[in-house]
């Protein structure tokens, strides 16, 4: 691997690359030797020249993504070499098991490879790159997974957002595969399509909540809302709900909801889908749920909109303990970034209130194995829920 730019740091600047924080900052940037382009690797050293690490230069607020730390230079197998730590660490956590073949393979820096996401689906992978490094690189990248994963991969998809300046395209890096194709989680089975699909194709995050929400839905009428794939609704058939509704604004999901229930054996008919708004939905529903899922996306995907969406949390919190019936269970979700846990858990406390109903929480939830959080880089913690019980 040829690196041929150097960025130095200001001094004091080192400091949160010696505690292994993977982002340089441009205020911390004293200068850059032979300007790099976007997506470049770059050489890290302090004012002492002393070399911090490697990482993906960026022209922005994160200037490098650093992917290595230490003195020695990248070798030419560190995409097989960090993907293959990775799904080492899902295997000995029982992330992929005979019962579970959707996973998150690579999860940004919570994996030491900021900038890429690898979800896989029945031995498809489709992996996103939120940097020009990760763009750059992603036929290694594509390699490195073929030769981790080996026969249990058949194909890769890339499918990106624009990365800065450059424009993405959608296309198959290795073979092809048929969509909407069929994943098992916890031996249920769901369709995807990585191709139309939101994100990949599916909130994989959701694992083990869903999981969890099955376990308290026996016998309980359920909503759903902004069910997306259905994913809450089929946990909670499978583990006996009477009844479950499902809602969200777009007829898409809506329909693949519907598939989801046929395909694991439960009558969409039986169980009503609502191609509707979730606040209009509930608005009428006084006492008729025993279980209600609140799973929106994200209302602030950036600072400047935290506030209205804290009103937008408090507000759809505060109707759904309003309409659910006295010893209903909650499990209401923020999967934005810019809201932390304090926060997200102060709005539930001021919806209570609001709602003017006694709350218990019966627990903190937050996102699985497969998703980790380097300890080193807190701000990868996006998902948080609470399961609340109303009395």
């Amino acid at each position: 691997m040829t690196i041929r730019s150097i960025v130095w740091l200001k001094p004091g600047r080192e400091n949160s690359i010696l505690r292994f924080h993977p982002w340089v900052f441009s205020g911390g940037i004293q200068s850059i030797d032979n300007q790099p382009g976007d997506g470049d690797w770059v050489e890290v050293q302090n004012h002492q020249k002393r070399t911090l690490g490697f990482g993906h230069y960026q022209k922005g607020t994160i200037t490098v993504r650093m992917i290595v730390f230490g003195e020695e230079m990248p070798a030419d197998n560190i995409w097989a070499a960090k993907i293959g730590k990775a799904y080492h660490q899902r295997r000995a956590t029982n992330v992929v098991s005979a019962f579970t073949n959707g996973f998150r393979l690579v999860h940004g820096e919570g994996d030491g490879l900021p900038g890429l996401i690898v979800d896989v689906y029945n031995k498809v992978a489709v992996v996103q790159a939120h940097s020009a490094g990760m763009h750059n690189d992603r036929h290694k990248i594509s390699d490195a997974i073929r030769e981790v994963l080996g026969n249990d991969v058949t194909a890769v998809y890339y499918k990106s957002p624009s990365v800065g300046k450059i424009q993405t395209e959608n296309e198959y890096l290795f073979g092809m595969a048929a969509v909407p194709h069929i994943m098992v989680e916890h031996g249920n089975q769901f369709f995807v399509d990585w191709e139309e699909g939101q994100k990949t194709g599916f909130f994989l995050d959701q694992r083990e909540n869903r999981k969890l929400l099955g376990e308290c839905c026996d016998g309980k009428k359920v909503l759903n809302t902004f069910c997306y794939t259905g994913g809450f609704s089929v946990y909670a058939l499978q583990n006996k709900a009477k009844v479950v509704h499902s809602v969200d604004a777009s007829e898409k999901a809506i329909e693949l909801t519907r598939k989801n229930l046929e395909l694991n054996g439960f009558s969409a008919e039986d169980n009503g889908c609502f191609a509707e708004d979730t606040f209009d939905f509930i608005r009428d529903k006084q006492g008729e749920y025993d279980v209600i899922v609140l799973d929106p996306p994200a209302f602030a995907k950036h600072k400047e909109a935290k506030h209205q969406a804290m009103k937008g949390y408090q507000r759809l919190n505060a109707e759904a303990m309003r309409i659910i019936k006295p010893g209903g269970v909650i499990f209401t979700f923020s999967c934005s970034q810019v809201v932390d846990r304090q926060l997200f858990y102060d709005t539930i406390v001021s919806s209570a209130i609001q709602a003017k109903r006694s709350i218990k929480v019966l627990h903190h939830l937050s996102q699985p194995a497969d998703h980790p959080v380097s300890i080193f880089h807190p701000e990868g913690e996006y998902l948080k829920g609470l399961v609340l019980w109303v009395e």
